[in-house]
């Protein structure tokens, strides 16, 4: 029995001088500065039509008519037939979004029994946000 209380004993020891030592070198770490060379800006030139690739890609598009709030009590007794009023007056367009990206704003439109937006204002610059808060 007194053997394993010094084995502990020694073990424990042993676990705070690693701990110390560590310690220390994370105090001693020397620090120094990178010097990285200059460079100059050089026109890459690939095959011709290599953006041809990303002109056929799909992205999706969100389409926000409006949003709400509700409590989530009011969310678990929602059922077929219930109504959930928007906080956009019908008048006003909808918003186009890419991903998080607000880029157009829209009429919402049917064609060939499918809802579709009619686009009547493309957005430039920085007017981003997630759908229905901008």
């Amino acid at each position: 029995m007194a053997d394993t209380m010094t084995a502990t004993e020694e073990i424990t020891q042993e676990q705070e001088g690693v701990e110390t030592d560590s310690n220390q070198e994370s105090s001693e770490a020397s620090v120094q500065s990178a010097e990285f060379p200059e460079v100059d800006e050089v026109a890459v030139e690939g095959p011709e039509g290599s953006i041809d690739i990303l002109l056929d890609m799909e992205v999706p598009v969100t389409v926000a008519i409006g949003r709400t709030e509700i409590p989530i009590q009011r969310l678990l007794q929602l059922s077929p037939g219930s109504v959930l009023k928007l906080d956009k007056p019908i008048d006003m367009p909808a918003e186009l979004y890419l991903k998080d990206t607000r880029f157009a704003t829209g009429n919402i439109v049917v064609v060939d029994d499918r809802f579709a937006v009619r686009i009547t204002e493309i957005i430039g610059g920085k007017s981003s946000g997630k759908p229905g808060k901008d």
